[in-house]
């Protein structure tokens, strides 16, 4: 703890403690190892798909690095980078959330209600959308904090309530929004898209957050060691909570960009895409421990421009759906087993 009452942990500060010796023989390649960190690791990675991608299309007769392939991948990715930048913030602290994907559905489902096409209904549309994902988060929050629920049973659970209103309130679409914020889903400025501006602000307002802010030094804690964050002072509740507010408000930031991307809300527009498992996975792959405190968001970036990537790769070789499915989940797991070698080594020095 430091004199103005911040916890400091190390994977918050980037501090790592003194280094240990290197063993003698073989000591250069794991200086180098330990050299390269997680958020370095899920780059080069990212590297390494475009340039094997870019190859089998060439080879396929395409090109895959063209304005339209990277517009293209801006826009898929912002949805889901909104979401994992969220997910990043309730997986710190030592926690996660399912519910993501229905909150999205029924965001976007309250946005286009409100709005009803008109541009007088934006303002209240958003503020609507925010207010209710706050709440969904809160509720998550208290479940896991005062009731003592494991998050993945807690979110689960919330995740069904919210299914059950929305499959009993919707049957297809609904609402609409106007023409002026579908503008939100599909302008750019010079090659790059709004959403993807928008995704930009999210990240950019998260990593302030964790690096610089007292709330992101406890989160790190937390996720760290909860019981030696509350014997150093921190109200550990109080940060899963806000962690998990700030989860949902992310998520429905994206029902947001979604339905200005249908023109309505969509009771299966979250689930559709997956939202909840893709945006661990691109915690997870961002190198992101699930035990909480070690990561960040700029590894989650990575994350989700890799998925990204891989999907346009895949889109334009015309893979089927099921082979696109092996290759993610055999990506993610290798991610894992990399990050888990390294922390196990790193250990054993």
């Amino acid at each position: 703890m430091t004199g103005t009452g911040r916890v400091r942990p190390a994977a918050a500060t980037g501090t790592a403690g003194p280094a240990a010796p290197v063993p003698p023989g073989g000591g250069g390649r794991r200086a180098l190892a330990g050299r390269i960190g997680s958020t370095q690791v899920i780059y080069l990675a990212l590297a390494g798909v475009m340039l094997v991608g870019w190859v089998l299309v060439a080879f396929d007769g395409g090109n895959f690095l063209t304005l339209e392939t990277v517009v293209g991948i801006q826009q898929r990715s912002a949805a889901l980078g909104i979401v994992a930048v969220g997910q990043t913030l309730a997986i710190l602290v030592g926690s996660l959330d399912l519910s993501v994907a229905y909150l999205i559905s029924l965001t976007s489902l309250v946005a286009a209600e409100i709005m009803a096409g008109q541009d007088g209904g934006i303002v209240p549309g958003v503020a609507a959308v925010l207010a209710v994902s706050a709440l969904i988060g809160l509720v998550n929050g208290l479940v896991i904090t005062r009731l003592h629920v494991h998050a993945f049973i807690a979110t689960l659970g919330t995740a069904l309530i919210v299914k059950g209103v929305v499959d009993h309130l919707y049957d297809g679409p609904a609402g609409s929004v106007p023409e002026s914020f579908q503008r939100l889903g599909y302008d750019r400025i010079g090659p790059v898209p709004v959403s993807a501006l928008l995704w930009a602000a999210v990240a950019v307002a998260v990593w302030f957050l964790l690096r610089r802010t007292r709330l992101g030094y406890r989160i790190y804690a937390v996720g760290g060691d909860e019981e030696v964050a509350r014997l150093s002072g921190v109200r550990t509740g109080r940060i899963v909570v806000a962690a998990h507010v700030l989860c949902s408000v992310c998520a429905g930031v994206a029902g947001l960009l979604l339905a200005s991307r249908l023109g309505a809300g969509a009771p299966t527009v979250g689930t559709d895409g997956g939202y909840d498992l893709e945006s661990i996975a691109a915690v997870v792959l961002g190198g992101t421990a699930l035990a909480g405190g070690r990561g960040g968001v700029v590894g989650t970036v990575g994350g989700v421009l890799l998925l990204a990537v891989l999907d346009s790769v895949f889109n334009q070789l015309e893979v089927n759906a099921f082979f696109k499915d092996v290759v993610r989940g055999v990506v993610i797991v290798a991610a894992v087993a990399v990050y888990a070698r390294r922390t196990a080594r790193r250990r054993s020095r």
